[in-house]
């Protein structure tokens, strides 16, 4: 198992629990070009990115999918699988190969539900990836649509 990303896990959970998460976990890779998972289907899955870069990306009517942000090295992608109904908010592509850690959610929603403690662990895990990446959208979008100076984060 990667050392560097076995102790990033670490360090967002418990030892403990972060232990746990990872029996769970299988070694896959993806080619550029692949797309992990696309925007309304089934949340089934969920990665730690050990190598290479994913874009996160949204739909847009009449346009090519809008990036939304890259994660790399360390990174969760995907969070739906935990709040249901469980179907993708976003689309994923592998950007460069890519290899991460897989997790079926299944497997690990039933850990988190037979150990409160370890589903609080994962869940404000989760949440913290959440509110992370909705501040930086919202810095993005400020940076390219608000008028100078009024995106002020008060």
């Amino acid at each position: 198992m990667n050392t560097s990303l076995t102790s990033s896990i670490l360090r967002a959970l418990p030892a403990e629990h972060g232990e746990r998460l990872m029996h769970s976990a299988r070694e896959v890779s993806f080619p550029v070009g692949t797309r992990l998972f696309e925007e309304g289907r089934r949340a089934d899955r969920f990665w730690i990115v050990r190598t290479g870069t994913v874009a996160l990306d949204m739909r847009v009517p009449g346009r090519r999918a809008a990036v939304i942000e890259t994660v790399g090295h360390n990174e969760l992608i995907g969070w739906s699988w935990l709040f249901g109904p469980h179907t993708w908010h976003l689309g994923a592509e592998a950007t460069s190969p890519v290899r991460a850690y897989e997790f079926d959610a299944e497997v690990v929603r039933a850990m988190c539900g037979a150990d409160p403690a370890l589903g609080m662990a994962v869940s404000q895990w989760v949440g913290d990836t959440v509110a992370r990446r909705l501040r930086s959208a919202r810095t993005r979008l400020l940076d390219m649509y608000a008028p100078y100076g009024s995106g002020s984060l008060r």
